[in-house]
């Protein structure tokens, strides 16, 4: 990773619960949490769910307007999700992916298993695991809450190491060396038309 600071969204989509996000910069070796919360669904979310797609795009426009990041890091669709919870995580991260493509701000995916795996060192590792692991990487005083803002600062941690991993392996091959392939997947952002 280079000298320069880099920055990094991180979000936990929910299909009914709360979306965490949060914001982690890198400088040099030392990683430290900007900003962590998480924005709750109303109630009922069938009657709000339009309501609450929109008031996850404004959250995430207004992120990436106040820090600038380089990278909108979240994690990918939990493939043990029954259909209908499936879908509802399906359209937050749309909501996600096009706030991030709209400003211009490239976006990673990474499964639940990659992120416990690179955070923790286990892929199964339990939200408490993950949680004591955040506040040890970030050197916070308290553990962060609520869990899924904590599991935002995974996200965005598991992206900072595997950028860095990257990095590193391509500054040690040749350019004639085999193509890589990276972790996480890099999400394409749709079409935006122009404005009226």
């Amino acid at each position: 990773m280079t000298a320069h600071p880099y920055c990094v969204l991180g979000i936990d989509p929910a299909a009914a619960g709360a979306t965490g996000f949060g914001v982690v910069e890198r400088n040099g070796n030392c990683c430290r949490m900007l900003r962590l919360g998480a924005l709750r669904p109303l109630k009922p979310l069938s009657v709000a769910s339009n309501t609450h797609l929109c008031h996850i795009h404004r959250l995430i426009t207004e992120l990436i307007k106040e820090f600038q990041p380089q990278a909108v890091a979240l994690e990918s669709v939990f493939a043990a999700l029954n259909v209908k919870a499936a879908l509802r995580l399906a359209e937050v991260r749309g909501v996600v992916l096009l706030a991030a493509a709209q400003s211009g701000v490239p976006a990673f995916s990474y499964s639940p298993r990659e992120v416990k795996a690179t955070v923790a060192g286990y892929g199964h590792a339990g939200k408490e695991q993950v949680q004591q692991m955040v506040r040890a990487l970030l050197n916070l005083p308290e553990t962060p809450e609520p869990a899924d803002a904590a599991d935002a600062l995974a996200v965005a941690l598991c992206h900072i190491q595997m950028a860095e991993s990257e990095e590193r392996l391509g500054a040690s091959v040749t350019s004639n060396s085999a193509p890589r392939t990276r972790r996480g997947s890099r999400e394409s952002p749709p079409h935006i038309p122009p404005g009226p």
